[in-house]
């Protein structure tokens, strides 16, 4: 699938539908709120998120390229080899592409965002030196983006905190609806890639990590439901989190200095791609928030949340999670605008109730696939993503029919 077609496509259903409302329902300020709307998308593409990232990604490519100096991120890729190796059969054992992604999934698992993205690119763009066709995405590549736009993170902190700051009583009470959904999208991503690619994933070594990485996350959950209060839960994910980055860092630098390397130069070395890298994707991420922008002020969103009602009241199907829903469609397209949705919906309908609840599961079952898809491919110039951004939606659609089921479960 090539982003000219997800992009056009954006501009002319939003069109389409601000006409639509002019017309039939005599709404004259929409057009007022598409443009609006595009210019602050435009202005928050540059000054919120590619010139913060920028910072970001001097230091963290800088401690990076420490780490690769020092041996460590080789060390990483050795270790998980044999499980990359199955489910990335195009990437050579021991590169460093295995390192840069390791570095990023555990990133992502700890909720370390600032970390995980300087990761994820400099993962991509080492799993570029491997692609044969620049300007098409590799197989790897797929597997890789489809994996992080999965969303796997282990406590999602910033949702709990929400929670509090809106005084609910419990605002832990969703972090097992939260770690079971992400899980699935996670699960339902590598497969779906897995059947495009025809990477047999029944085989000893993947059941095995698999089983492993289950096991881990089941018996964490345990432990913290069982013995931690939601005051403990995030002290202690919050230590754990800023704790793991120090050792990152310090490891780093200890190995690099055993090794004799010049910790400083080999820092600037690595931070001066960071400006570089933020000046590239700003094209992408400016002209794929912008699309975004028209599809959300055009009102698409209300139309389709109707549509669902009437729907599944015609199939006599509960409706009560429908109302959440704004947050599940927003999530692909935009962190913060899913975050804006929880938030509304959290103030509309009750912090405690079951849309409240539903919609902040929504928020942690998955990440920002076209904003990834624009920063990630964007980065290295790819323009043809092939059946990445497909797969991506696959994962985040079974990441909300988890949430829907897992809310059911735990809150109607």
């Amino acid at each position: 699938m090539s982003l000219n077609y997800i992009w056009s496509g954006f501009f002319l259903v939003g069109f389409a539908a601000a006409f639509a409302q002019w017309i039939f329902l005599g709404d004259t300020e929409i057009f007022k709120r598409i443009i609006d709307g595009t210019f602050d998308s435009a202005k928050s593409g540059v000054m919120d998120i590619a010139l913060p990232l920028a910072g970001v990604m001097t230091l963290w490519l800088g401690i990076m390229n420490i780490g690769e100096k020092a041996g460590v991120v080789d060390l990483l890729a050795r270790v998980i080899a044999p499980f990359f190796s199955r489910i990335f059969p195009d990437v050579p054992k021991n590169h460093p592409a295995t390192g840069h992604m390791v570095m990023n999934f555990s990133a992502n698992l700890l909720g370390l965002d600032n970390a995980a993205t300087p990761f994820g690119l400099k993962a991509m763009e080492s799993l570029q030196t491997l692609n044969p066709n620049k300007d098409e995405a590799s197989n790897a590549q797929i597997m890789f983006l489809v994996l992080h736009t999965s969303g796997l993170t282990l406590i999602p902190l910033a949702i709990m905190a929400q929670r509090s700051i809106l005084g609910a009583a419990d605002p832990s009470d969703i972090f097992i609806p939260c770690m079971i959904a992400t899980y699935v999208a996670t699960l339902v991503g590598i497969i779906a890639v897995s059947i495009r690619q025809r990477i047999n994933l029944l085989n000893r070594v993947v059941l095995s990590w698999l089983g492993g990485m289950t096991a881990a996350i089941a018996g964490m959950i345990f432990y913290f439901t069982q013995y931690l209060s939601k005051e403990e839960i995030e002290l202690v994910s919050k230590v754990v989190s800023n704790l793991v980055l120090i050792l990152v860092i310090a490891t780093f630098i200890i190995g690099a200095l055993r090794r004799k390397v010049n910790v400083y130069e080999a820092f600037i070395e690595g931070a001066k791609g960071g400006i570089q890298t933020s000046l590239t994707v700003i094209p992408y991420l400016v002209g794929m928030l912008v699309a975004i922008s028209v599809i959300r002020n055009a009102g698409v969103f209300g139309f389709v949340v109707e549509g669902f009602n009437w729907f599944f009241s015609l199939l006599g199907i509960n409706t009560d999670f429908v109302p959440a829903l704004p947050t599940a469609m927003m999530k692909p397209l935009s962190g913060s605008g899913s975050k804006a949705m929880m938030i509304d919906a959290m103030k509309t309908y009750g912090v405690d109730s079951f849309v409240g609840r539903l919609a902040c599961v929504f928020q942690g079952s998955a990440d920002t696939t076209f904003y990834i898809v624009a920063l990630y491919f964007g980065s290295v110039g790819i323009r043809k993503t092939r059946y990445a951004i497909s797969c991506g939606l696959i994962a985040d659609f079974a990441g909300v029919v988890a949430a829907i089921f897992v809310a059911y479960l735990f809150f109607h």
